[in-house]
C-alpha cells in the first residue's frame, strides 16, 4: 500500500515530464457535454506522440522509463592504482533531465553521500 502511496505523489510531482496529463482541471473545462471524447488539456498539447519532447526539449517518458534514467546515476568507489593515494567516491553527474526531474522531486542526487 505504501509503494501505491509514493508511486501516485511521484508521477504527480514528474506529471510535466511524463506522458499524463497534468492539468486535468483546464482538460475538463473545456471539454463539451457528457458522452464527448476526452480532449488533452491546451497545456498537455505540446507532448504529441511525434514529438516525443518537453517545451524544454526534454524527452517525454513514461513514469518505467523515467525511474529506469534515473536509475543510472550512481556512487563509484575510485582506488587508485597508486597504494599511496587514497580511494574516494563519486556519484554520476546527472543529465538534463535527470536534474529537472530530482528538482522536481525536492531531492539531490547527493542524498545521503558526504
Amino acid at each position: 500500500m505504501l509503494s501505491y502511496y509514493i508511486s501516485w505523489h511521484m508521477q504527480a510531482r514528474l506529471a510535466p515530464l511524463l506522458f499524463t496529463d497534468d492539468d486535468k482541471q483546464t482538460a475538463q473545462a473545456a471539454r463539451p457535454p457528457a458522452r464527448s471524447p476526452r480532449r488533452p488539456a491546451p497545456r498537455a498539447r505540446w507532448r504529441r506522440p511525434a514529438t516525443k519532447q518537453t517545451p524544454a526539449a526534454l524527452p517525454v517518458h513514461s513514469f518505467a522509463t523515467l525511474l529506469a534514467d534515473l536509475g543510472t546515476i550512481c556512487l563509484n568507489t575510485i582506488a587508485p592504482a597508486y597504494p599511496a593515494l587514497p580511494g574516494f567516491r563519486l556519484v554520476t553527474t546527472p543529465t538534463a533531465l535527470q536534474r529537472q526531474a530530482l528538482d522536481l522531486l525536492g531531492v539531490s542526487h547527493r542524498l545521503g553521500v558526504a
